[in-house]
C-alpha cells in the first residue's frame, strides 16, 4: 500500500488566563476545517492543540485564586480540552506547556542555541507588559502603553538571558522573498518584512523575578540561579516537543518535513504574528530545524461593532452558542461572512440571515424538496437512469475545479461561495425541470427519474466537498441518502477523487427526517 502524504497542523496553544472564547474557538475550527479537509485528500494528519501554562501572568492569577500554578493549569487546561472535544474537533494531540515531554525538548533545544554563541547573558531595563508577556521599548509604546492590548506596562530591570534573532534575520527574509506563501494573508507578510527591515532587537529568553516557568540550562556567568525560561519562547517550542523528536525522530520527520518537503502550517492570532514569523523562524535557524509551511495569521472578532469585553458581557460562549444554534451554523458563519486574514464582527442578525439564507433557504430546502419528491415519485428509491442530465456537467467541473490550493491558503469564504451557488444553481435546476409537473406524464417516467437521480447525486456529492466545514450535516444527507461515499474515503476505501466523481451513487432507499435547519426568527 502506497504511504500516506503527512500533514501537520497547529493552533496556538491557548494562555490558560481564561476560557475558550469566540477567537480562540474562530481559530481552532478553522484548523479542524483544514484537518478534516486534508483527511479527504487521502493524508495523514496531525491536528496539534493545547495550553500555554507558565509566565507571571499565570502565576498571579494562581495566587488571587488561592490556588498553586499547578492546580489552576489544571484546571483551565481541562476546560479547554473538553470545550474542543465537544464541539467536534478532531485534534490529534493536546499538548500543555507543563508537561514532562514538552520541557525534556525546550531544554534540549535551548542548550543547542547556547551552545552555538546564540543565546547570552545580559541586562535587560524597559517596559513589561505583564498581560502580553512581551517586552517593548519606548518609542514602541503606544501613549505609554502597550501596543499590543493598550493595557499599563511596567518598567523591569533584570538579568536575562538573550537569543541574538539579528543574526538570522538577513536569513529569515531571503526565505519570507523566496516562498510568497510563507507568511499569509499578505498584508501581514508585508507588515513582518517591515518590522525586520526597521531592526529587530536580540530578544530575551529568560526572567528572574518570577519562577512559574521551565527552570533555564544556566551556566557559571549567571549572577542569579532562579532564571526561568521567558514564556514566549517556552510556548513556541511546543510545536516541536508535541512530535518528540529527541524520542521519535522519524516521527518528526514525518510530520514536520524537511527543507525541501515543509509540511507544517501554523494557524494563530495576528496579535502574536510576530513571534511566530520572527522570532520562531530565527530560533528554528539556530537549531538547524526547518521551517514551517505557511504561517497563518487570522483577524479579530469585535461584537456587534465592539470590541469584546468581559465587562461589556458581549463575549461569545462557544458552547452555550453552539448548544442554541448548532455547531454547524456557527462553523459555517464563521467562515462564510469573510475572509479569514481580515477583521470579523459577530452579529447576531447577521448571524441569522446566513444561517437561514445558506442553510434554510438554500440547502435545507434542496434536501427537502428533492427527498419529498423521490419519496412521492419514485417510493423513496434512487435509482441511476438511463441517461445523463445537464446538471452533471456542473457538478464535474466543480469536482474538477475544487481549489484545493484555497484550503491551504485559508480562502475559505471563496471556496464556500462555490459551494453554495452550486446548491442554488440545483435548487434553480428543480424548478426549471418542474418534476411535479413531469410526474403526470407517463411517458415522462424516465426523464423524471433523471431530474430526481441528478439532485440526488449532486446532494451526494456537494456533502463530500461541505464536509470539513458543516460536518454533522453532511454526514446526516450521507445517511438520509443510504450512501457511505464520506466514511468510504475517511477509511481509504476509495478516495475523493472517485468519491465524487458523477454516477458514484449506489442504488438506495431514502431516509426521510425532518427539516436539517429551521428558520431563525
Amino acid at each position: 500500500m502506497k504511504s500516506k502524504e503527512s500533514f501537520y497542523i497547529t493552533t496556538p496553544i491557548y494562555y490558560v488566563n481564561d476560557i475558550p472564547h469566540l477567537g480562540t474557538a474562530y481559530c481552532t475550527v478553522a484548523a479542524d476545517v483544514l484537518a478534516r479537509f486534508e483527511r479527504l485528500m487521502g493524508k495523514d494528519v496531525h491536528f496539534l492543540t493545547g495550553t500555554d501554562e507558565h509566565g507571571e501572568k499565570i502565576q498571579e492569577a494562581a495566587a488571587k485564586l488561592g490556588k498553586s500554578p499547578q492546580e489552576f493549569t489544571d484546571q483551565v487546561a481541562e476546560t479547554f480540552r473538553s470545550t474542543w472535544k465537544k464541539m467536534g474537533i478532531t485534534f490529534d494531540d493536546f499538548i500543555r506547556t507543563t508537561e514532562e515531554r514538552h520541557k525534556k525538548v525546550v531544554i534540549h533545544l535551548i542548550k543547542k542555541a547556547m551552545s552555538q554563541g546564540d543565546i547570552y547573558l545580559g541586562n535587560y531595563e524597559g517596559w513589561y507588559c505583564v498581560p502580553d508577556e512581551s517586552f517593548w521599548t519606548d518609542s514602541q509604546l503606544v501613549n505609554g502603553k502597550c501596543p499590543n492590548c493598550g493595557r499599563d506596562v511596567k518598567k523591569i530591570k533584570e538579568e536575562n538571558y538573550f537569543f541574538k534573532v539579528s543574526k538570522f534575520t538577513g536569513q529569515l527574509l531571503n526565505h519570507i522573498e523566496a516562498n510568497p506563501t510563507f507568511i499569509l494573508p499578505e498584508s501581514k507578510k508585508n507588515e513582518v518584512v517591515a518590522f525586520i527591515k526597521e531592526g529587530v532587537r536580540d530578544v530575551s529568553v529568560s526572567r528572574t523575578s518570577f519562577n512559574w516557568g521551565i527552570p533555564f540550562p544556566s551556566d557559571a556567568e549567571a549572577k542569579s540561579s532562579h532564571h526561568v525560561i521567558y514564556v514566549w519562547f517556552d510556548a513556541l517550542i511546543n510545536y516541536v516537543s508535541a512530535l518528540s523528536p529527541l524520542d521519535k525522530p522519524e516521527t518528526f520527520k514525518k510530520y514536520w518535513g524537511t527543507e525541501s518537503a515543509p509540511r507544517t502550517i501554523h494557524l494563530l492570532g495576528k496579535d502574536i504574528l510576530r513571534f511566530h514569523a520572527v522570532y520562531w523562524p530565527c530560533f528554528l535557524l539556530s537549531v538547524g530545524l526547518p521551517l514551517p509551511k505557511r504561517i497563518f495569521a487570522t483577524g479579530w472578532w469585535t461584537i456587534e461593532g465592539q470590541k469584546m469585553s468581559k465587562s461589556l458581557g458581549n463575549t461569545v460562549e462557544p458552547l452555550a452558542f453552539t448548544a442554541q444554534y448548532g455547531q454547524d451554523a456557527f462553523r459555517l458563519f464563521l467562515f462564510r461572512e469573510f475572509p479569514m486574514g481580515q477583521d470579523g464582527d459577530f452579529n447576531i442578525k447577521n448571524f441569522k440571515e446566513r444561517s437561514n439564507a445558506d442553510l434554510a433557504n438554500n440547502l435545507g430546502n434542496l434536501v427537502s424538496r428533492s427527498f419529498n419528491l423521490i419519496q412521492k415519485n419514485l417510493e423513496g428509491i434512487i435509482q441511476a437512469p438511463l441517461s445523463n442530465s445537464e446538471i452533471q456537467t456542473t457538478i464535474d467541473t466543480a469536482a474538477t475545479q475544487f481549489n484545493f490550493n484555497a484550503m491551504e491558503t485559508f480562502s475559505y469564504n471563496e471556496v464556500l461561495k462555490s459551494i453554495f451557488a452550486i446548491l442554488l444553481g440545483m435548487n434553480k435546476y428543480i424548478d426549471t425541470k418542474a418534476p411535479w409537473t413531469l410526474a403526470k406524464d407517463p411517458a415522462k417516467k424516465e426523464e423524471l427519474k433523471s431530474v430526481l437521480y441528478s439532485v440526488a447525486e449532486g446532494l451526494r456529492i456537494a456533502s463530500l466537498f461541505l464536509w470539513p466545514f458543516i460536518p454533522y450535516t453532511c454526514e446526516e444527507i450521507q445517511n438520509r441518502l443510504g450512501q457511505s461515499s464520506l466514511q468510504d474515503v475517511l477509511t481509504d476505501k476509495i478516495s475523493f477523487q472517485e468519491a465524487v466523481k458523477w454516477g458514484s451513487m449506489k442504488e438506495a432507499t431514502i431516509k426521510m427526517g425532518g427539516p436539517l435547519f429551521p428558520r431563525l426568527q
